[in-house]
């Protein structure tokens, strides 16, 4: 069972996947149509290898929060998809940038603390140090939510970085050795955010 039912849904994944690239495919390219370049996929290659690496720190210290992680996956893209919703709203809202910048603010907070505070009692019950899951999970749905509206070098940068010097501390001992991991990925997520509001903080890319 427990190796038959991921199957199963790998084989469901699979078959979901075939159907909607054929019915692609079965429609002509449009005339400006061009093939898109290889290098375009690489931000998101290395936002995926510095995700990996933080994850895989995170669980060398406590396994359980990597599960914790993965269930989570859920509502994070629940989550990236109501900010889209709540950001067309606060454009309608508004009527100046500096009005919508604020209600950006407001709805990536919302989104944001939606997300990370179930992960508390969550990581409570499960053992896990909050002050590591938390972080590493603001910064891995922040970098998803830029990721969505196509942003892909700034995530792949800030969590590069934070991969790096985690590892660099943990691996090598020095200082702040265990509080590298949490110090690097909260760091990452406020960049991040940083970087989110000051991106998505503009009509432009909702309208």
């Amino acid at each position: 069972m427990r190796a038959g039912l991921p199957l199963l849904a790998l084989l469901a994944t699979l078959a979901v996947t075939g159907h909607a690239l054929r019915t692609a495919l079965a429609v002509p390219p449009a005339p400006a149509a061009t093939r898109p370049r290889p290098l375009r996929s690489l931000p998101y290659g290395l936002f995926g290898l510095a995700a990996g690496v933080l994850v895989l720190l995170e669980g060398h210290q406590e396994p359980y929060a990597v599960i914790v992680l993965t269930v989570s996956m859920g509502p994070a893209e629940w989550l990236l998809y109501r900010f889209r919703g709540l950001s067309v709203a606060a454009l309608r809202a508004t009527a100046t940038p500096a009005a919508f910048l604020l209600r950006s603010a407001g709805v990536l907070a919302l989104c944001l603390l939606a997300y990370v505070l179930p992960l508390l009692p969550a990581a409570l019950l499960t053992g896990a140090d909050p002050a590591v899951l938390l972080p590493l999970a603001a910064a891995l749905w922040t970098a998803l939510l830029l990721q969505a509206f196509g942003v892909a070098w700034p995530p792949a940068v800030i969590c590069l970085a934070a991969a790096a010097f985690a590892s660099a501390a943990t691996l090598s001992g020095l200082p702040p050795g265990p509080a590298a991991l949490p110090l690097c990925c909260g760091a990452a997520a406020l960049c991040l955010a940083v970087c989110a509001l000051r991106l998505l903080g503009r009509p432009a890319p909702h309208a």
